[in-house]
């Protein structure tokens, strides 16, 4: 390198020009025409020593502001490689935080998705137990319209039918907390997925940013892609701050990560909801079950003990029957000695003058008239008695009959009609939604 003389101001040096004033100058009027234009030989050397002197000032001042230029331009040089670098380590570093962003926008979408196939399952596990309870409520209002084909006197309002209105009800109750529960997921659903393109968005907003810088952070002083964008420095009014920019997509994950934990609390409801439902169902299943047999044993029971008193009834008409037919026999036997009787009195009637004497044989004869007409008095008064019973006990005999046929009619509807339905009742995995 060069060497320099170190940069400092120099003095101002001041030069006194000798002037042709003595005996021997040029001012004379008789050398006027041949002095004029000439120097003396000291203001040659003053002059020359000015020039070499100016010479040396210019070439100090040029290697001077040289060397300025080379350190400028070194310094510059460094600079801008200092810049270049902390602004391609600061895009690195943007690069770094749109990075775990976007990771965590990638995780929180993929994790919306997945809880929103599981709150999808859980939908149509509400569907298909919704489903399931059209045929127990068609049981429970079936077996309510056959028991209405009772007969008199069965047709009563037993624990059976109050177990089958409060199945009934149950249903329906259930059916309305299984739409509404279905509603709710279906908003929830809506909500998910409406938070996932939200997350989404931002998620693509933040690729496109990431390739941008990434394609940025390639870029250097011997890239030839690069080109002059005078203008690119101006801010836009829209561009957002690095606090607004990271609470963007802060607060998109935070009612993304709320929306999830509330599918997943409405998860856990529904599992609640579905096994709650379908344990009521099974427990009032079985009651009315239970009802039902149990009914059927009292009927079966009453239907029995009918029968018998039937049978006896049957039996006791049967004695009756032989016993009106002995009374009219009987009184049939106390008409001929009536009429023995009356015709002895009545031919004794007609004895002549004096032979017509109250003597013993007449007053048996009135008295054995008398106790006739009392036993056949009696007889039938006994044989109306008899018919009357026998009436009562065929009366009765048509009541049992008519009981047995009614009761023998809600036994079959109890237990081949309803009880036989209710073997089609579904099962609780069917009722909890599983199949």
């Amino acid at each position: 390198m060069a060497q320099t003389v170190p940069p400092c101001e120099l003095p101002a040096k001041e030069y006194d020009v000798a002037r042709n004033t003595g005996a021997y100058t040029s001012s004379g009027l008789a050398t006027a025409g041949f002095r004029t234009a000439k120097y003396l030989l000291e203001e040659w050397f003053q002059n020359c020593y000015a020039r070499y002197h100016q010479a040396f000032a210019d070439r100090d001042q040029s290697e001077r502001q040289r060397h300025e230029s080379q350190q400028l331009a070194s310094e510059t040089q460094a600079l801008a490689q200092r810049t270049q670098q902390d602004s391609t380590r600061k895009v690195g570093e943007r690069l770094q935080d749109i990075h775990g962003w976007k990771s965590e926008l990638q995780r929180e979408v993929e994790a919306l998705v997945a809880e929103t196939d599981l709150l999808l399952a859980q939908k149509q596990r509400l569907e298909r137990a919704l489903d399931a309870t059209e045929v127990p409520f068609s049981i429970a209002t079936d077996n309510l319209q056959c028991r209405e084909r009772r007969q008199h006197p069965n047709l009563v309002r037993d624990y059976v039918e109050t177990e089958l209105l409060k199945e009934a009800e149950l249903i329906r109750n259930i059916q309305e907390l299984l739409k509404r529960t279905i509603m709710q997921a279906v908003s929830q659903i809506r909500l998910n997925r409406e938070h996932k393109e939200t997350c989404e968005m931002d998620w693509s907003d933040k690729v496109e940013a990431y390739n941008i810088d990434e394609t940025c952070g390639r870029y250097h002083s011997q890239s030839t892609q690069v080109q002059a964008h005078p203008h690119s420095t101006a801010f836009q009014e829209s561009a957002s701050t690095p606090e607004t920019w990271a609470k963007f997509t802060q607060d998109n994950l935070c009612r993304a990560q709320r929306e999830r934990l509330a599918s997943a609390n409405l998860r856990v409801l529904v599992d609640c909801i579905l096994r709650d439902t379908s344990e009521d169902l099974r427990l009032q299943c079985d009651a009315v079950n239970l009802a039902f047999g149990r009914r059927c044993e009292e009927l079966e029971d009453a239907r029995h003990k009918l029968q018998q008193h039937l049978h006896k009834t049957l039996r006791e008409i049967t004695d009756q029957e032989h016993n009106v037919a002995a009374l009219k026999q009987a009184i049939k036997d106390k008409e001929a000695p009536l009429r023995v009787a009356q015709t002895r009195l009545y031919l004794r009637s007609h004895r002549p003058n004096v032979e017509l004497c109250r003597d013993a044989a007449q007053f048996r004869l009135v008295s054995e008239v008398e106790e006739l007409n009392m036993s056949l008095a009696a007889l039938r008064e006994k044989l109306l008695e008899a018919e009357q019973s026998l009436r009562n006990l065929e009366d009765t005999h048509m009541s049992l009959e008519k009981d047995i046929t009614a009761m023998t009619n809600s036994l079959f509807i109890d237990r081949q009609k309803c009880m036989a339905h209710r073997t089609r009742y579904p099962t609780i995995l069917q009722l909890a939604g599983y199949q």
